[in-house]
């Protein structure tokens, strides 16, 4: 890699980590078979509340210092503690729930939209993770205002990235560009990578 590909993509990691315009790209709306949309619209009708159980007292123990430590490095960007807690409680279950780790979910969030929960991009791309209007029309009741309710838009989010994740057989970087509308691109997953490894050393 040239020195000045390096240093455009450490500069674009640095401006993920503190903020900016929501960063959605133009995502690409594909036609989905049947079966997938079938699958899809259940997996993001299912009705379940974001509140996490543990069998293990253990476990328990871990979420909460993952809260704990979390929610003190948002607080810069969220002050109101509440507002804090509510988010990553709904992120953490959502992202379980999808099979994806929390922090990845964390660096998409702060990237695509830096925490804000009414953010719009150029595209139309709505709310925490940036999700396009088409989905709630593809996979949804069709109601694009709902796009700004938390849980709605992390459950739409997470579900849709772990979809891409199956298209593209795990490959992670690849997923995240179809997430953001640029695959093939090194940017976007570069800002996400970089922000995910900054959550996972405030969880530690």
């Amino acid at each position: 890699m040239s020195g000045g590909r390096r240093r455009l993509l450490l500069a674009g990691a640095a401006a993920a980590l503190v903020g900016g315009p929501a960063r959605a790209g133009s995502q690409v709306e594909e036609p989905l078979a049947d079966a997938v949309r079938t699958a899809l619209s259940a997996a993001i009708a299912s009705a379940a509340p974001p509140s996490p159980n543990f069998e293990q007292i253990e476990d328990r123990i871990a979420y909460l210092h993952w809260l704990a430590q979390v929610s003190q490095r948002l607080q810069p960007r969220l002050a109101e503690r509440q507002t804090r807690i509510d988010l990553l409680g709904t992120l953490w279950y959502e992202s379980k729930r999808a099979g994806l780790e929390p922090a990845l979910v964390l660096g998409v969030v702060q990237v695509e939209s830096g925490f804000r929960k009414y953010a719009i991009s150029a595209a139309g791309a709505r709310g925490y993770m940036q999700v396009m209007p088409f989905w709630a029309r593809l996979i949804g009741d069709g109601e694009v205002a709902r796009l700004f309710h938390m849980q709605t838009n992390l459950r739409f989010g997470c579900v849709i990235l772990r979809h891409y994740l199956e298209i593209e057989r795990g490959a992670m970087n690849l997923a995240l560009g179809r997430y953001n509308g640029s695959r093939g691109r090194a940017e976007y997953p570069a800002m996400v990578q970089a922000a995910r490894r900054q959550w996972l050393l405030a969880a530690v």
